[in-house]
């Protein structure tokens, strides 16, 4: 059986939290979206990362993850907190009678959280021996891959709240997750990887059903970003909401991807 740290909740919070706010900033650096979108994401992932936080606090401690974790709770409520305070407001044109909408909060600041985010998922992929760099990669990577996924499904929906927004920011989001695809999926084959699990190498405990249970979860979320970016080609209005449709499913093979394989590998 492979040797590593093992997958427990406070890593894959912190994965999810982290990756979540890199693509809150990949979305919001523009400023074309809505400011309800940023405080939607801040307080979402502000929160996961204080349950990853009391997770490995209170069950599998690792001193600079959980420490990580902390921090990117608090600087994602203080974001939360400024882009509130700075949120844009209506400023008088000299000769019209409309303004234009203008806010001081500067797009740079959602960067910190992740940043430190990495330094404790680089800690968690280091804490637990084995093949140190692989593992480190794979964690970063996921958290990249949960991230994208999530924030691309929550910005689908956002066009039901600004529907005037233009279709690049979730191109770009759905375009980010298909980069990210192949990247994942590779770090799980490499040895000691999937093929393993596939092979019989690894047992699964369940005669090979999770392994063939993980490459479904892997071909599908492939197949579910190339037919979420033909369904944005479309012109229709309606294509947004069927490619969110399709990004909910998604999400779900995407985690199934990430987390069974390496709850099969980092035993």
């Amino acid at each position: 059986m492979p040797t590593g740290p093992q997958l427990d909740a406070a890593t894959v919070l912190l994965q999810w939290a982290t990756g979540g706010l890199l693509f809150l900033w990949v979305t919001t650096r523009r400023k074309e979206v809505g400011p309800g979108y940023g405080w939607l994401l801040r307080a979402t992932y502000a929160t996961i990362a204080a349950l990853a936080a009391i997770a490995g606090y209170g069950w599998a401690s690792e001193p600079t993850r959980d420490l990580a974790a902390t921090a990117v709770a608090i600087i994602a409520s203080g974001t939360l907190l400024l882009s509130i305070t700075r949120r844009p407001i209506q400023e008088a044109t000299e000769g019209t009678g409309r303004g234009a909408r203008r806010s001081s909060y500067n797009p740079q600041w959602d960067l910190i959280a992740p940043l430190v985010g990495l330094i404790g998922l680089v800690a968690a992929g280091t804490s637990g021996g084995g093949n140190e760099l692989l593992q480190t990669a794979r964690i970063v990577i996921g958290a990249a891959f949960l991230g994208s996924v999530t924030d691309a499904m929550l910005l689908g929906h956002w066009y039901l709240v600004q529907p005037g927004l233009r279709r690049e920011p979730l191109i770009e989001q759905v375009s980010w997750l298909g980069k990210l695809w192949p990247v994942e999926v590779g770090l799980l084959l490499i040895p000691t990887g999937m093929f393993s699990v596939l092979s019989g190498t690894i047992d699964d405990s369940y005669g090979g059903m999770l392994g063939w249970f993980w490459a479904a979860c892997a071909l599908t979320t492939g197949a579910l970003v190339l037919v979420t970016r033909a369904a944005l080609r479309e012109r229709q209005y309606a294509a947004v909401m069927a490619a969110t449709g399709l990004l909910y499913l998604a999400i779900l093979t995407a985690f199934g991807t990430d987390i069974v394989a390496r709850l099969l590998l980092e035993t």
